[in-house]
């Protein structure tokens, strides 16, 4: 069964999203932002979810992460939750 470590920022708009988005592009670093922004309990360590299997998160997060490129930002994702961006840390 495939593994996964991931780290997200869940914020309620695309716009902030997008936003938050070119600040990692500048340099700025994902867990301060996600620790200021995310609107996710995981915000306590940096947006960091750990690890977990295929099919435990929402498809649409399950996409990105067990499919798109590793240590790479992708998003604005939306869910039911809102827009996510989201860096899949290792694959397994």
């Amino acid at each position: 069964m495939a593994t996964a470590s991931a780290r997200h920022i869940l914020v309620k708009t695309k716009e902030e999203a997008e936003k938050l988005k070119q600040r990692i592009a500048k340099g700025e670093d994902f867990g301060v932002l996600a620790k200021k922004y995310s609107q996710c309990p995981s915000k306590k360590q940096g947006g960091n979810l750990g690890e977990f299997r295929r099919g435990q998160m929402v498809k649409a997060f399950d996409d990105v992460v067990f499919k798109q490129p590793v240590l790479t930002v992708h998003g604005p994702i939306k869910t039911q939750f809102g827009f996510h961006l989201i860096e899949t840390i290792y694959r397994r």
